[in-house]
């Protein structure tokens, strides 16, 4: 079964054609600053070593400063505030971040359905689906893969491609 180009409603048709930006990417100028930049960079710093080991040697001081304040209701609030505001603000990133890499993902998916043959145009718009949907497909395409057989293995449906006159995908 050869599947045509994409021209359904899926990012990588819309990429392909050179118009379409990741969902909630803004139009800016090159060098100005933006959201999306600075969280990736923030997530970039706070992922690493060093900012970890900061984060530990500011609880071991805030936990060594325990008795010089009696352990008392303020020397608590310090850190509950102080974690509670970084965790708010976290969130934000993670999610800032989670949403740029899904993205990403989905447009990497959405080309590499365009081009394989074997590929349904029907899977181009999986994202714009509801749970219940999503999960009668998965059900769908898991008795197709029980009841392929040995015979059909992507291998397989790889190899009848190139036979078919594809060059091999580069490695």
């Amino acid at each position: 079964m050869r599947s045509a180009p994409a021209r359904g409603r899926g990012r990588a048709s819309r990429a392909a054609r050179g118009g379409a930006r990741p969902r909630g990417a803004a139009q800016e100028a090159p060098g100005a600053p933006s959201f999306s930049r600075f969280a990736q960079w923030l997530s970039v710093w706070a992922g690493r070593p060093p900012t970890f080991a900061v984060a530990c040697a500011l609880l071991v001081a805030w936990a060594v400063s325990g008795p010089f304040f009696h352990f008392n209701d303020t020397w608590q609030l310090v850190i509950n505030t102080s974690t509670t505001i970084v965790t708010f603000l976290m969130v934000f990133l993670i999610q800032n971040t989670q949403n740029r890499d899904t993205d990403a993902l989905h447009i990497k998916i959405d080309e590499l359905l365009r081009t394989t043959r074997a590929a349904h145009d029907a899977l181009m718009g999986l994202d714009e689906l509801d749970a219940e949907q999503l999960q009668k497909l998965r059900d769908t395409y898991q008795r197709m893969g029980e009841d392929a057989g040995a015979g059909e293995t992507p291998q397989c449906v790889a190899d009848e491609e190139q036979a078919e006159g594809d060059e091999p995908p580069p490695r």
